[in-house]
């Protein structure tokens, strides 16, 4: 009875020691595409660049005409990705877009002031 014990238990160790932990994804902010940004143009209203985009992750506390576009994340290996847009408005309309989006192969570096 006792080796039939240790055996199992033994067996029962072995089996757990072969698991690894699983880390989930950790996703926040917005997510944003280069298709998103090649549909905005400026004179936009902030209604017409919202209901493209979505509503902003941050809204500028002392200055209302500027929206912040923010993604972060981190993957279960430990790998961070992030990123961000931001939007500014005068009188109402898009005045300019700031944008540090990854990348692809053979792009040149972040846009500004598109």
């Amino acid at each position: 009875m006792y080796k039939s014990f240790l055996a199992g238990l033994l067996l029962a160790t072995l089996a757990l020691s072969a698991c690894s932990v699983h880390k989930i994804d950790i996703q926040q902010g917005n997510i944003v595409t280069p298709d998103m940004l090649e549909r905005l143009e400026p004179g936009m209203t902030k209604r017409q660049v919202e209901f493209i985009m979505g509503t902003p992750l941050i809204v500028n506390a002392f200055n209302g005409n500027q929206w912040i576009y923010f993604y972060r994340l981190q993957a279960g290996d430990d790998a961070v990705e992030q990123y961000h847009v931001i939007l500014e408005f005068e009188d109402g309309k898009l005045s300019r877009i700031e944008d540090a989006l990854p990348k692809q192969a053979g792009e040149a570096g972040p846009a500004t002031g598109h």
